[in-house]
Parts: structure tokens; sequence; C-alpha cells
């Protein structure tokens, strides 16, 4: 009886090592839960390659400029100058839905009166200031209301 008397005692110990192995792991699971390995990096907009950029230069004419980039997201005119911008954001977002811009990239291709590649210029997010965008909407007559209250105020 005394040999079974030790196994007994040997397996308390045995458990006592298997619980505290298991509270490491879950500790290890828990803390690896709160590293960046849960993110995901994204691009929106045009992604900028080393290559295309290359091929733009100075004096190539507009419709070129397009075949090698592709449409610009946006263009702008001032006077008889035009320029086309390309924007490449990085976007970072976690398993939370958290986003935050990583980084900002935007090309601008400028071209003179003859619609030549005047110039062409990379600037990222040290070059601008960051602004509060105003997401709400001055209402107009007739938009805050449904179909049924439009009927109704209008006896």
């Amino acid at each position: 009886m005394s040999q079974q008397t030790r196994k007994f005692t040997n397996t308390g110990g045995i458990n006592r090592r298997l619980i505290s192995l298991g509270a490491v792991v879950l500790f290890s699971l828990t803390l690896a839960a709160c590293t960046n390995t849960f993110t995901s990096v994204r691009t929106q907009g045009y992604e900028i390659s080393d290559s295309a950029l290359a091929q733009v230069r100075v004096g190539q004419s507009q419709d070129l400029v397009v075949a090698v980039m592709g449409s610009p997201q946006t263009q702008g005119s001032f006077g008889d100058e035009s320029a086309f911008y390309y924007v490449e954001t990085k976007i970072e977002q976690t398993q939370f839905g958290l986003k935050t811009v990583k980084e900002r990239t935007v090309l601008a291709i400028y071209f003179d009166e003859n619609r030549k590649v005047k110039d062409k210029a990379i600037y990222t997010l040290q070059d601008g200031r960051l602004f509060a965008v105003e997401t709400r909407r001055t209402p107009s007559f007739g938009e805050d209301r449904t179909f049924v209250e439009q009927i109704l105020a209008s006896f």
C-alpha cells in the first residue's frame, strides 16, 4: 500500500506541473494576442511603381503618360497648365477595425500649355498638413423628410 500512496503523491506533482504549464501557455497566448501580428496593411488608390515612374520624363505627351501610368485619380488646371495626380495610401487596420494611415504618397505630373510633361513631383505625409474633414452636410429643403412627411406637410 505504501507504493500506491507514493503513486498518488507523484501524480499530484505531475498534475501541478501540467496546470503550471497550461497557465504559462495560456498566458503566452494572451500576451501574443496583444502584439501587432493581428494587423493588416493594404493599399488604397493607385500603386505607384518605380518602373512606371522612371518612364515618365519631361517632354512626353499627356497621352503617353496616361498609357504608362493609367488614368489619373484627379486632375487640376491652372490657366494653360494642367496636372495629373496619382494618390497611394497605405492603411493599417487592426482586427478590431481601427484604421490608421501609415503612408501617403501623391505623384503630381505637371503639363505645359502644349500638353507635354513639364515636371513631376512626389509628395508624402511630411509635405502636407493634417486637417479634420467635416462630414456634416447642410440640409436642403425636402431632403430630411420622408415621402409620407412631405405629403402630409403639403396639406
